[in-house]
């Protein structure tokens, strides 16, 4: 009976890691062609010194905007494939921004940041912010972003850091047009073309 108990125990354990931190399946995508991609909502929040960061301020690189929070166990999984990234493609206009969903905000978000030593940027966000991006319910729930600004694909839960690469890989190695370094055109009103 222990055995047994244990058995669905750990399997519980694996659909939870597989699946994020909640009851949503983790979704499989690829780079959307580029007439199926719409404009990313914009949004400006503060970073833990204060500072605005303002997504179409990043407009021109290719973004990773990531959607976790502390206590979930395949947030947690992913953040040092992140912090790769931004290491390895930086100097290539990437750039990844985490938005922590944590409920008690910079008090858990701050020492966690430190201890995990995340070199990409990180702001706190909101149940509104969470909505113009379709109502995040699964964490982590992750948008490639391309260098026009535009949702090139779409994760819900935990996937291969194989796909995440390949799919920046994709975009990183398309060269920027012009329309990609006019932060104007990325509005909220606008992200629903």
């Amino acid at each position: 009976m222990f055995l047994q108990s244990r058995r669905v125990f750990s399997a519980a354990v694996v659909v939870l890691l597989l699946g994020g931190c909640t009851t949503s399946r983790p979704s499989k995508a690829t780079v959307k062609d580029e007439k199926d991609r719409k404009l990313a909502p914009d949004f400006t929040l503060k970073d833990s010194t204060g500072a605005s960061v303002k997504l179409s301020q990043l407009r021109g690189q290719v973004v990773l905007l990531n959607f976790w929070a502390t206590w979930c166990p395949p947030c947690k999984i992913e953040i040092p494939w992140f912090i790769s990234f931004q290491k390895a493609y930086q100097d290539r206009d990437f750039a990844v921004l985490g938005v922590s969903l944590d409920e008690d905000g910079w008090k858990s978000v701050t020492p966690f940041v430190a201890a995990e030593k995340i070199n990409y940027k990180v702001v706190l966000g909101s149940e509104e912010m969470s909505q113009i991006y379709g109502g995040v319910d699964a964490l982590p729930t992750t948008f490639i972003i391309d260098r026009e600004g535009r949702i090139a694909a779409t994760h819900v839960g935990l996937v291969a850091k194989k796909e995440y690469e390949n799919e920046i890989l994709n975009l990183l190695d398309r060269p920027p047009t012009s329309a990609s370094l006019d932060p104007r055109r990325a509005t909220v009103q606008d992200a629903g073309r």
